[in-house]
């Protein structure tokens, strides 16, 4: 039947399954500041990328089916489990391989993210979307190439498949259906489809499309708790993806970064299928994934570790935009003389100075003093905020200060400040400013 359906069609362009990852606002502003967001050509993460072949009758339904469930990448029709026999359609087909045990059966391979569906989600679905008490056949589609099977890739996958077929078998047999004819093998080879075959059914919307189901479900009463996702609709905000059970590289990321930071926008943690109500365009089949989201929608996105210096340069991109701040800290700019920032911050109470993006201590009111230079002076830093670097830039020979947490430039070191101690002639646009009551 599926054979005589399938010479009545004509053959389409596929669909473009390929977009462009474009960014909202900062495209223009992440090119002048010469990084690009996907420079990284090791991505250090661990992959939630999972694949499953599945077989259940004529592969243009089911190919569709997966397709719809979120979490799933891609499904490709193809053809599995067979000896002997080309896997190629025409062979297939032929009268004298419609009961050979040999001949490979219709499948589709469904790559997915388990971040966002399980794989006993998937399976779940696999079940419930044909009858899988037929053996070698699917109501009329009848022969070896429509059996029912699994195939698997690793012992996990096999344990979490037979769990979901026995659960679904007491299910069955409560409805009146009898034994599941399912085999549950190890992946072998996997043969994509011809072309044509692929995406069948969105080239040809009224194409032969049978639904096999019994009717069965699983419980679909099972609640998962989601996050409030208010919050993040508001300003500037940072996500970090994590993933249900152990990522190295996001407890690396953890110790160096995040558990240092203190910064004035909020870090917000969130699992992949855990980001209902948000603009992400950036795939979550990674972890970590450090997402900069303003409003609610993505401004960019980067998959895998970052160490904190890359980190703070991103965010520094997102925190400051195109603005003398930025110019400071990434290209070693320098404030004008008494500009509006030094004026704030020279006469402030008693507290202290933190980084722009870190939120680290820097420098100490109690240690500051008026040099009458138009910059904040001070004779010494924090305990270990900062680091020295010689510069030579422009002809002279100076000492730059740079902050150890998030290593934006701050300024110079100079040897004439009061008393004989040194003078750390620092740029108030990168440096914000808490009152010490408020430590």
């Amino acid at each position: 039947m599926k054979e005589r359906h399938l010479k009545k069609q004509k053959n389409t362009n596929g669909k473009n399954n390929q977009k462009l990852n474009t960014f909202l606002k900062y495209v223009l502003l992440i090119n002048l500041i010469s990084f690009n967001i996907f420079a990284s050509e090791q991505i250090n993460s661990t992959n939630h990328t999972q694949s499953i072949v599945l077989g259940s009758g004529c592969f243009w339904g089911a190919e569709k089916g997966y397709e719809s469930l979120p979490g799933v990448i891609e499904a490709i029709s193809g053809y599995a489990d067979g000896r002997g026999v080309r896997p190629i359609y025409q062979e297939i087909i032929q009268l004298k391989n419609k009961f050979n045990p040999n001949n490979h059966a219709e499948v589709v391979k469904v790559v997915f993210n388990s971040q966002l569906i399980s794989l006993e989600t998937l399976l779940e679905h696999y079940f419930e979307s044909h009858d899988p008490t037929q053996l070698n056949r699917q109501g009329n589609d009848i022969g070896t190439q429509y059996r029912s099977i699994i195939l698997y890739e690793n012992d996990n996958q096999k344990e979490v498949a037979e769990n979901v077929m026995n659960t679904f078998q007491v299910l069955l047999k409560g409805n009146g259906y009898g034994d599941i004819k399912t085999s549950i093998k190890k992946i072998d080879t996997f043969f994509p489809a011809e072309k044509y075959h692929q995406d069948y059914l969105v080239k040809n919307p009224n194409g032969y499309c049978p639904d096999h189901s019994t009717g069965t479900r699983f419980n679909k009463n099972k609640e998962l708790a989601k996050s409030d996702n208010s919050l993040l609709k508001r300003g500037k905000q940072i996500v970090i993806i994590e993933p249900e059970d152990f990522c190295p590289y996001c407890e690396q990321f953890k110790a160096d970064v995040t558990n240092l930071y203190k910064g004035s926008i909020p870090m917000n943690f969130r699992l992949a299928s855990d980001l209902s109500g948000l603009k992400i365009k950036t795939p979550t089949w990674a972890t970590p994934t450090i997402l900069f989201l303003e409003d609610g929608e993505e401004v960019f996105g980067y998959q895998g570790y970052m160490e904190p210096k890359l980190f703070y340069k991103y965010f520094g991109a997102f925190k400051l935009g195109n603005s003398e701040a930025y110019k400071v800290a990434f290209n070693q700019g320098t404030d004008a003389r008494f500009c509006k920032q030094y004026e704030i911050f020279k006469d402030t109470p008693d507290g202290v100075f933190i980084d722009k993006l870190s939120g680290a201590h820097l420098f100490d009111t109690k240690d500051r003093f008026n040099s009458s230079s138009g910059w904040l002076s001070f004779t010494r830093p924090v305990e270990n905020a900062v680091y020295e670097l010689e510069d030579n830039s422009y002809g002279m020979k100076r000492v730059e200060i740079r902050s150890k947490s998030s290593d934006i430039h701050l300024g110079h070191v100079f040897n004439d400040g009061p008393n004989g101690m040194p003078r750390y002639c620092i740029n108030a646009t990168v440096l914000e400013f808490i009152l010490r009551k408020n430590i």
